[in-house]
């Protein structure tokens, strides 16, 4: 027994110090700052604050504003408005910095608009459901400022370095893992002793925590003509023209770098994909906390399922990047999208209440279906995070990652609306969840029927250029890349210019 004891530690600790040599490997590669700056946004911003997010707001509609889940999916579609605005935000961190900055002005920009929201819904008590629907944007908003912000440094590392990307998804992987896994631990509790209102206060916390990020993160200025150096000899008329001259050369070569085959077909797979899987999130959530027709999970245990999940989607992040990360893009997706399918069916059982009859109780079913959807998913969305990352040119690296991203965003939106519009149809409500097993048969059938369209996605491996070296070298010609442009910690007796 102590053989065996001590084989499992040797063994525990083994990971450990692999993991933390890993992190190590990063960082003398591309630098600490670099790495805690993925952790701020990805783990505490995404993670941590994006579940806190999902679970207070999923019981305010529910609780304090009394909506059905019809129109609760048909609301949370609109969070995806801001991300789709992301070539909006990468045009901006490309195109316009300021003082010579593309990134730290945007990290505090992102950090006051959502603070702001978060404590606006938070504050007033008898918000109207538009009103508390703006501030939810608002909230979104911040988050998809950030995300571009922190994406367009990631694309830029995996295009310098390729054996990098892998590493890169699975590092942002990791820390949204972690930090939702902590966040949904904590979600139930908040919500239960605090409230879905005071809960989404504390929301503001994270935005506080961007903008210090972007008082305390030094950047390099660009080597490129910036406005800021144009005043002293140029007019405002001047001026105006270079900026639309700028913002049209990073609109050309998108529709040029888009025009290619290698492109356009795996960015139209991430959209159909995504428009396709339809989500019946908020029926399922209703469902979940119905006394009389569901399982009547309570407000801890809602948490506690959403942090398994969390801890299922680690698991895929490791699993991909353990043993998948070498297999081409096509066979990868392929399986991965099989087993997602495969894994819908779990749900579809537990909604019949199958489960019971085969002598499964709730609370231990909805682990295996909540641990094998979010691991499949994971596995088969982290090839296509990589995929995105190779098609983006060198010089317009954050605005053509953003684009990017904003289809999938486009495909979300369509998904949630679609499913919105399922639960509608099949006339799911507050109370009746009578054809709520119709709309996962639903959802399930077209996930099978996404395998048709894998054909879109490229025969080649992860580490293989995709892009013709001539769009990289046009686009590098109209905008000097500064292959110093890094994220580092200001000193705390060092000085600090905005």
């Amino acid at each position: 027994m102590e053989s065996n004891s001590g084989g499992k530690k040797r063994k525990a600790f083994g990971l450990v110090r692999e993991a933390l040599e890993w992190v190590q490997m990063l960082s003398q590669r591309l630098s600490p700052t670099f790495v805690m700056g993925v952790f701020l946004v990805y783990g505490v911003g995404q993670g941590f604050s994006g579940s806190l997010f999902k679970v207070s707001a999923d019981y305010y509609w529910k609780d304090v504003q009394k909506l059905q889940p019809s129109t609760v999916q048909l609301y949370v579609a609109l969070y995806f408005i801001p991300w789709l605005l992301k070539p909006l935000w990468g045009i901006l961190t490309d195109a316009f910095p300021v003082r010579g900055y593309r990134r730290r002005p945007y990290f505090v920009i992102s950090g006051l608009l959502g603070a702001l929201s978060a404590s606006a819904v938070s504050l007033a008590w008898t918000l109207p459901p538009a009103a508390a629907l703006a501030c939810f944007i608002g909230v979104s908003a911040s988050l998809a400022i950030a995300d571009v912000t922190i994406d367009a440094c990631i694309a830029k590392s995996s295009i310098l370095d390729r054996d990098l990307a892998p590493h890169l998804q699975s590092l942002c992987g990791f820390c949204s893992g972690a930090g939702a896994l902590v966040g949904y631990l904590a979600s139930g509790f908040f919500v239960h002793h605090l409230g879905p209102q005071g809960s989404l206060g504390l929301m503001a916390l994270s935005p506080a925590l961007t903008i210090v990020l972007g008082f305390v993160i030094y950047e390099n200025r660009t080597n490129d003509l910036h406005i800021e150096k144009q005043l002293d000899d140029l007019t405002k008329h001047k001026i105006s023209q270079a900026v639309v001259e700028r913002v049209g050369m990073a609109i050309r070569s998108m529709y040029q770098t888009m025009s290619y085959p290698q492109v356009w077909k795996p960015s139209l797979y991430m959209l159909l994909s995504l428009a396709l899987n339809v989500t019946i999130h908020e029926g399922h959530f209703y469902w979940y906390t119905d006394p009389k027709a569901g399982p009547a999970f309570s407000q801890e245990f809602v948490g506690v399922i959403y942090a398994i999940g969390a801890v299922a989607s680690l698991i895929g992040v490791l699993i991909y990047h353990k043993a998948l990360k070498d297999y081409p893009f096509r066979n990868l997706v392929f399986y991965a999208q099989l087993l997602y399918g495969v894994s819908g069916l779990l749900d579809l059982i537990f909604i019949l209440r199958w489960n019971l009859v085969i002598g499964i109780p709730d609370y231990f079913f909805v682990v295996i279906e909540e641990s094998a959807t979010r691991i499949t998913g994971k596995i088969r969305w982290m090839p296509m995070m990589v995929l995105s990352t190779q098609l983006c040119p060198l010089g317009i690296e954050g605005t053509f990652f953003a684009l990017l991203m904003c289809i999938d965003s486009l495909g979300i939106l369509l998904s949630r609306w679609g499913g919105g519009v399922l639960l509608r149809l099949l006339h799911v409500t507050r109370t009746d969840f009578r054809n709520l097993w119709l709309a996962a048969l639903i959802r399930d059938i077209l996930r099978f029927a996404i395998l048709a369209l894998v054909f879109l996605v490229p025969k080649t491996g992860q580490y293989e250029q995709l892009l013709p070296s001539e769009v990289s070298q046009e686009n590098t010609t109209c905008e000097k890349v500064d292959h110093e442009e890094t994220l580092e910690l200001v000193p705390i007796n060092g000085k600090t210019e905005v």
